[in-house]
């Protein structure tokens, strides 16, 4: 099956399954959006929900979490995954927003030049609170995109490209979401079943699956032989 090809019909189910598919971080501004999907990083979005009600009480605003300070947005993110420079990283991003006016602004530059705001934490900001077509790439994406076969999987830039090349402009938002939340349900990295998967019964490469199966079985026997 040409690529193209597997792309039209991976998005159809895709649109089937989720027509509109919601942004898991809770958010209610730009801001506050640009703030949990900084936290998320090797972080589920599961935990991040769980510890952003207490954060955006406080300090849903680059002012307050400026005034917050890096001491006690710290205390307040404790349990999400490298907390100690999210914490330094959020006060500074604050820090820089007010400095140019206040406002995140839907701009490629000035997201990517804010602490802790690498490419794809700038490309869900920029896709989900302003709209603009983009296509964040994270861990269930880049796996998928590599299963299937739309991508090398050789690296994050590059699937982002290989995707934006098979997937229409105007889907791009919704089928970065779609991706996410199918790696979730129906395709996990390991115990997965693919002759019963919707998508991975005729996309994915079977030299691929073998791969994952070779991994898989390898990181088993290294757990089995430590001591």
């Amino acid at each position: 099956m040409r690529r193209a090809d597997k792309a039209e019909r991976i998005g159809e189910i895709l649109d089937e399954l989720y027509p509109e598919p919601p942004i898991p971080l809770d958010h209610t501004d730009p801001y506050t959006l640009l703030v949990a999907v900084a936290l998320s990083a090797q972080t589920t979005d599961k935990k991040v929900n769980e510890v952003t009600p207490a954060l955006f009480e406080l300090a849903s605003t680059p002012e307050e979490m400026v005034e917050l300070g890096p001491e006690k947005i710290l205390e307040l993110i404790r349990e999400i995954g490298l907390a100690p420079t999210k914490a330094r990283n959020l006060w500074t991003a604050a820090t820089q927003i007010l400095e140019e006016g206040g406002e995140v602004i839907p701009d490629w530059e000035f997201l990517e030049s804010l602490a802790g705001v690498g490419h794809k934490t700038a490309s869900v900001v920029m896709a989900q609170a302003f709209g603009v077509p983009a296509f964040p790439v994270d861990t269930h994406i880049h796996r998928l995109a590599w299963r299937w076969g739309l991508s090398d999987g050789s690296s994050v830039e590059r699937t982002e490209r290989d995707l934006k090349a098979v997937f229409p402009i105007e889907t791009w938002n919704r089928r970065h979401l779609q991706i996410i939340y199918f790696g979730r349900e129906y395709c996990p990295a390991r115990r997965h079943v693919a002759e019963t998967c919707p998508i991975c019964s005729f996309a994915a490469v079977k030299s691929r699956l073998a791969t994952e199966a070779k991994r898989v079985a390898g990181s088993r026997a290294g757990r089995a032989a430590k001591p």
